[in-house]
């Protein structure tokens, strides 16, 4: 068996993807590197280059992956692999792409970042002395809405004072303070009413009283809604909080409040989710709150919440750990 450098149809089709093709350098190198990896495979099984078969192909997925190759890599690799056999079938030299239906390993998604009880405790208790009083109410009941309800960030910058017409028409949600709801439109114009807990109903009620204080706050109304359907979060000139501005707003916040990371807005959404779940246990409730059409969205809280268990347990359980 010849190496990938040696061979002479690599060789060719390495002259075709760098000459005809124009493929960067670089990306000509990955894929000398992907064909010396196959050409060493086929070797090790005794098989020309010409004969490979998809359940070859598979092996040697399969090989790679139990040697710690990430699904990512194996894509990559598949795909210089893919690329030589298509050519190769374009030359009229194999009847089938075995490369074809072969997939890499799913990758796995990474966990959505959350907080811990005390970190979600100790940014909405954070209480910014220095600040103007009016941004620190705002600030305040923004991160009860994004963490005690679970909001999205464009649900959140959503939201008008009370209901209206203009509002439901526009596709915006409302806070409802009597009923301790937040009406909120979510993704695919579902609306969904969400419980305020006693902070959020607190925190803004403070906010309505000191919201209007700001020099013309009452003179800019949301365009296109009656005077009363104002936006609940405006910024300093009265316009409607952007979803850019609530973030550096939630980032320099978490900062001051002493927390080791940046927090951004939807990691309060994440902190909601399995904070709930960890202590009712409840999925379905979850995936109501969070607006979620299909329950295996809201699954990946169960990989929260399990995690969590097993820190408690290595932390806790005397034989938990090895000595």
């Amino acid at each position: 068996m010849t190496s990938a450098a040696q061979d002479p149809l690599v060789t060719r089709y390495l002259d075709h993807v760098r000459f005809e093709k124009r493929l960067a350098e670089r990306t000509c190198t990955l894929y000398q590197l992907d064909l010396t990896r196959l050409a060493s495979m086929a070797a090790d099984a005794q098989v020309p280059l010409l004969q490979v078969q998809s359940g070859h192909v598979r092996r040697w997925v399969a090989q790679m992956h139990n040697a710690g190759r990430s699904g990512r890599g194996i894509a990559l690799i598949l795909s210089g692999w893919r690329g030589f056999y298509t050519w190769l079938g374009l030359e009229g030299l194999i009847p089938l792409n075995p490369v074809s239906d072969v997939r890499a390993p799913r990758v796995r998604k990474p966990l959505p970042k959350a907080l811990g009880v005390d970190e979600a405790v100790q940014l909405a208790e954070h209480e910014e002395a220095n600040d103007d009083p009016w941004l620190e109410a705002r600030d305040a009941a923004m991160v009860e809405l994004l963490y005690g309800c679970g909001l999205r960030i464009a649900e959140l910058t959503g939201l008008d004072v009370v209901a209206s017409t203009d509002a439901a028409r526009a596709g915006r949600g409302w806070i409802d303070l009597p009923n301790a709801e937040v009406q909120v439109q979510g993704k695919g114009s579902k609306r969904r009413s969400v419980p305020l807990g006693r902070s959020a109903v607190e925190a803004l009620t403070h906010w309505l009283t000191v919201r209007t204080q700001l020099t013309g706050m009452l003179t800019h109304p949301v365009p296109g809604a009656s005077s009363l359907a104002l936006a609940l979060f405006p910024g300093q000139h009265g316009t409607r909080l952007t979803p850019r501005a609530v973030s550096q707003r939630l980032k320099r916040r978490s900062l001051l409040a002493g927390l080791a990371t940046p927090v951004h807005p939807h990691m309060l959404r994440h902190s909601f989710a399995s904070h709930v779940l960890q202590s009712s246990g409840d999925l379905r409730a979850v995936q109501e709150l969070l607006g979620h059409a299909n329950i295996s969205t809201t699954q990946v809280y169960t990989r929260l919440d399990f995690q969590h268990l097993a820190k408690t347990y290595d932390a806790a359980h005397p034989r938990a750990k090895r000595k």
